[in-house]
């Protein structure tokens, strides 16, 4: 089997559109969350967000080419570009049919979709976009990377709710490995920021409603954390065989070496209790690595600030690091960034990967009250310098989808 590597890296987030600003942000413990200007938020019971901020999508692609893609489609590709040019991949000289795309998001074009729901009750289905479909469905960015880059091998768009990053580099790194693809854009991109997932969420009770200190309102693992905080952006990997990234003189900044995916098949939006099947996931990970829980030096939780999330996740990683479970550091990006969606598990990858070059853990931040029954260590508030040479990342979605990839320093 082929062993897969990370040769570009590509991020768009609430903590900078390109992955030194993001990486440093993160290790200095900075939060993303603000409150939300994309739309007037005042009647809403929450109404902060992980906002992009700082993106032109005209200045990006042109006027003409941005109005033709969602938000969450410009994110993807801006992502792509950047790990492309990061992984000094020149697509002329690969074979394209070869060359693959592996990118999901969860809700897709929802702005698009209301946009054009408006035009259509308003003024009748003539002003309705002929763009609409090809604009909104969830497979559009994978197509739009696919196209830019001219990648006519595998283009898929996996819909794992927010398990959609890691379930896209999990499956592109068993094509990779099995030896039916040399190269694979993967990853996850969301722009979900909008009244109607706002209010969906807010009604659920979900959301953190800690409006009058909004970088304190995403706080995993905390004994006072009250609900997740919406965010938006994209996190793309290059990943490539080994063999194939050694013979064009590729950067290489990691490799893959396990991924497992499971099912709760319990609830439609909640975690089990238990954490059956997060820690399902994570055996198969270390599993189809060959890798013992000792060797593991670090975990990124999925961790989104919920009570049941976090507790389920926790309950979780002690059974399957047993005894070891408090001794190995867990971090919660999140947060930070606060819940990405489908573009977490892409973005929480390149903070783990440059967290294992850089002997650098983020911390996790707000966390101020010890809920008792989340103790483990969760690098409280402050990064921390460690000797890291194998990381896990979990990432989990409504519906009960689990994937957990399991990532490695480059050794030769």
């Amino acid at each position: 089997m082929d062993r897969v590597v990370v040769t570009g890296m590509g991020i768009v987030s609430p903590l900078g559109n390109e992955v030194e600003t993001f990486w440093s942000n993160l290790k200095e413990g900075k939060s993303g969350i603000s409150y939300i200007d994309l739309f007037d938020a005042s009647a809403f019971g929450t109404r902060i967000a992980g906002q992009v901020r700082d993106f032109d999508p005209e200045a990006l692609f042109g006027r003409k080419e941005a109005r033709k893609m969602d938000r969450f489609v410009q994110f993807g590709l801006y992502a792509a570009e950047q790990a492309v040019k990061q992984a000094n991949l020149d697509v002329s000289m690969i074979d394209r049919e070869r060359f693959g795309v592996y990118v999901g998001t969860g809700i897709g074009g929802i702005q698009t979709l209301t946009d054009n729901m408006e035009a259509y009750q308003n003024r009748g289905p003539g002003r309705v976009s002929p763009s609409l479909v090809p604009m909104m469905i969830s497979n559009m960015a994978a197509a739009q990377i696919s196209i830019r880059f001219g990648a006519m091998g595998p283009t898929l768009s996996p819909v794992t709710a927010c398990s959609i990053g890691n379930t896209a580099i999990g499956e592109a790194f068993r094509l990779i490995r099995s030896g039916d693809a040399d190269v694979i854009l993967a990853g996850g991109t969301e722009a979900a920021i909008h009244p109607l997932s706002l209010a969906s969420f807010g009604n659920a009770t979900a959301l953190s409603k800690r409006g009058d200190d909004p970088e304190k309102a995403s706080r995993p693992f905390d004994g006072d954390r009250d609900g997740f905080v919406m965010a938006e952006g994209a996190g793309i990997l290059v990943l490539e065989s080994m063999d194939h990234a050694l013979r064009r003189g590729a950067p290489i900044y990691a490799e893959v070496i396990g991924y497992g995916a499971s099912s709760d098949a319990y609830h439609v939006v909640a975690s089990h209790p238990e954490g059956e099947g997060a820690f399902l996931a994570m055996k198969r990970a270390l599993q189809s690595a060959g890798v013992t829980p000792t060797e593991v030096d670090v975990v990124s939780a999925h961790a989104t600030s919920t009570q049941v999330g976090d507790l389920a996740e926790t309950k979780a990683l002690k059974k399957l690091f047993g005894e070891q479970a408090k001794d190995i550091p867990v971090t919660a990006n999140k947060s930070m960034t606060g819940h990405m969606f489908g573009a977490a598990g892409g973005a929480e990858a390149i903070a783990l990967i440059r967290s294992l070059n850089d002997g650098i853990i983020p911390p996790t931040i707000n966390l101020d009250h010890s809920d008792p029954a989340c103790d483990l260590d969760y690098v409280p508030n402050q990064a921390r310098e460690a000797d890291l040479s194998i990381g896990l990342s979990n990432s989990f979605g409504f519906g009960g989808h689990n994937a957990a990839i399991l990532l490695a320093r480059y050794q030769a």
